[in-house]
């Protein structure tokens, strides 16, 4: 029985990591750059794609965004006020999104976000807010240029040591509510020096979408990697 459960779970891989590279595909072809953003419940990433895709609308640049979620459209209905086009993707009890998940909720992309012709064309950046989970994430690749892992303050240092397979696979880290980071008694050398004990060299963001901490050092990430540079 176990080595069928393997067999079963390898050919579910594969099968997305086949249709996450037609992904990957698509984006290039329609100049998207396109981030995955993964974190556990309350880390704030709703918060800090609010704010991400404000500025990036106020600065000319046009975003868009899937959000993930086992039920409920509570935060793309929230993320839809920064005037960007959201989409809903509910998993109904499944814990991560996956590429097929992705690629259906990319049909007729265009009407959403008021183009006519291919989907896709005209953003500049796509966001993909992953369902809260450590774990499952990880394993799953969605097309994505850039995975970027969330870690709040208030959720302890040892993160990184705890999931390291989600941190090993991240392109960038971002660490949210630093305004309460005091409060909490976040210990930031000691965070810092965890996330680079399982990913060494890895791109830190120190942010807080209440104060805006932060944020023009991510947004200047952002500009770069869409660009090639980062």
């Amino acid at each position: 029985m176990t080595t069928r459960i393997v067999e079963l779970r390898q050919g579910i891989l594969k099968k997305n990591d086949e249709l996450a590279a037609e992904l990957r595909g698509r984006f290039a072809a329609a100049g998207v750059l396109v981030l995955n953003l993964v974190s556990s419940p309350g880390t704030g990433k709703t918060a800090m794609l609010e704010l991400t895709l404000r500025e990036l609308r106020a600065r000319g640049a046009q975003a868009a965004a899937l959000v993930g979620d086992l039920e409920t459209d509570n935060d793309a209905r929230r993320l839809k006020a920064s005037g960007a086009p959201v989409r809903q993707i509910n998993t109904h009890g499944i814990c991560h999104l996956d590429a097929e998940m992705i690629g259906k909720h990319l049909d007729g992309w265009d009407e959403v976000a008021g183009e006519k012709g291919a989907p896709l064309r005209g953003l500049d950046y796509l966001f993909i807010e992953n369902v809260g989970n450590l774990v499952c994430p990880s394993s799953y690749d969605l097309g994505e240029r850039i995975r970027v892992v969330l870690l709040s303050v208030t959720e302890g240092e040892d993160k990184p040591l705890k999931y390291p397979g989600l941190f090993n696979s991240a392109d960038a880290a971002v660490i949210t509510k630093i305004d309460l980071a005091a409060a909490c008694g976040f210990d930031r050398t000691l965070a810092l020096g965890n996330i680079n004990e399982i990913r060494p060299g890895i791109r830190v963001f120190e942010t807080s979408a209440k104060t805006g901490a932060g944020m023009e050092e991510w947004l200047g990430y952002l500009a770069e990697a869409r660009s090639g540079r980062a």
